[in-house]
């Protein structure tokens, strides 16, 4: 009987953050097995972990190339059962390495991406985009432009100019699922740069999901994208407010390769 792991990643004190399902033994299940189990579970993602540390990611709907907060949930899972230290992911997208520690009394473990890149996304893509999104080009930060951040998977990035703005997600679920299926993009990274850090929401139409309210892959584009704009040191993204499951991530911005996403795992 296949053991089925449940936490929520890149929680605040237990609470908020956002659940994966987490099978560490996954040797013996096929793909539709696997989808199977992600679909009953319901998640964002659920992650299925395999002899000499591959590891793959399924949505409800499809398998994703790489999950950040599945990720977390699962380092933490093993951690608590096997014990702290460093695991070499095999993923689709790459060799991702995560560590475990004890930190204030918790279990924190920290993610390293793909070595990441970011391009230039056309104005024509881009209108589709604002149309599907119900926003103007007025509702941008003309500080922060829009681009496409990659650290694992695509994520168009979009920055408002407010916090209303952001509050306000109202979007066309099938339009901007279309496109982002069209574009390859896993989610939609739409940010606004506040006093104590970036709020982020997360679409997330491919995976039959509205919003996603911790995006581990998505942080880790937009820490390559602020690298691009002149920004490294460590940035704190606060997300899943406007869904009452907040969430934190802490990213680490290096001057080069791959970045770093930090965050807990509480087991529900």
């Amino acid at each position: 009987m296949t053991n089925i792991e449940r936490y929520t990643a890149f929680d605040v004190d237990g609470e908020g953050g956002n659940p994966a399902g987490v099978v560490l033994d996954a040797e013996g299940l096929d793909e539709a097995r696997m989808l199977e189990i992600a679909a009953e579970l319901g998640y964002s993602e659920t992650a299925f972990l395999f002899p000499g540390n591959r590891i793959r990611y399924f949505s409800p709907l499809a398998e994703v190339a790489f999950c950040g907060h599945a990720t977390i949930a699962t380092a933490v899972a093993h951690a608590e059962r096997f014990g702290v230290g460093t695991l070499a992911l095999r993923t689709a997208a790459g060799e991702v390495a995560v560590e475990t520690r004890h930190e204030d009394g918790k279990l924190l473990a920290t993610l390293t991406s793909v070595t990441p890149s970011v391009r230039e996304v056309t104005p024509s893509v881009l209108g589709e985009a604002l149309a599907a999104l119900r926003w103007d080009a007025s509702d941008l930060d003309p500080a922060l432009p829009p681009r496409v951040g990659f650290a694992g998977n695509h994520h168009l990035v979009l920055a408002v100019s407010s916090r209303e703005r952001l509050a306000a997600l109202d979007y066309d679920f099938e339009a901007l699922g279309a496109l982002m299926a069209r574009e390859d993009w896993t989610t939609v990274q739409l940010v606004w740069s506040g006093p104590d850090g970036y709020h982020a929401r997360d679409p997330f139409p491919p995976g039959g999901v509205y919003e996603d309210p911790a995006t581990g892959a998505a942080a880790a584009a937009f820490g390559a994208y602020l690298r691009e704009q002149g920004t490294t040191g460590r940035i704190r993204i606060h997300q899943g407010e406007d869904m009452g499951r907040p969430s934190l991530l802490l990213v680490d911005i290096p001057a080069d390769g791959g970045i770093s996403v930090s965050g807990t795992a509480t087991r529900l």
